[in-house]
């Protein structure tokens, strides 16, 4: 049984949504054993959908691209402190499901 989840990053900022998304799509677009991930950009919202054959496979996923989504918005921040961008709010919501 398949394993779904979908996790919603609001950036606050249209710019860093858009920044967020091209460092993740390539990713998405990968061959990757047992998960499939999609990456959508509506305004200042990214969203991944991650689908996985099973819990483990879905446990790597996630903490594989929720790393990235770290490491993305650590590198804005240094941009923020250096002053090279202005500073947007940052949130996210996820729901995590077993596929019936």
């Amino acid at each position: 049984m398949p394993w779904a989840a979908t996790v919603r990053l609001e950036t606050g900022r249209t710019t860093v949504a858009g920044w967020l998304e091209k460092a993740l799509r390539p990713e998405a677009e990968r061959e990757v054993p047992r998960a499939r991930t999609t990456v959508r950009r509506v305004g200042s919202t990214v969203e991944l959908r991650v689908v996985a054959a099973d819990a483990g496979a879905m446990r790597a996923a996630l903490n594989t691209y929720l790393g990235w989504v770290a490491l993305s918005l650590a590198t804005v921040g240094a941009a923020e402190s250096s002053g090279s961008i202005a500073s947007p709010s940052a949130g996210a919501e996820a729901l995590i499901s077993r596929s019936p």
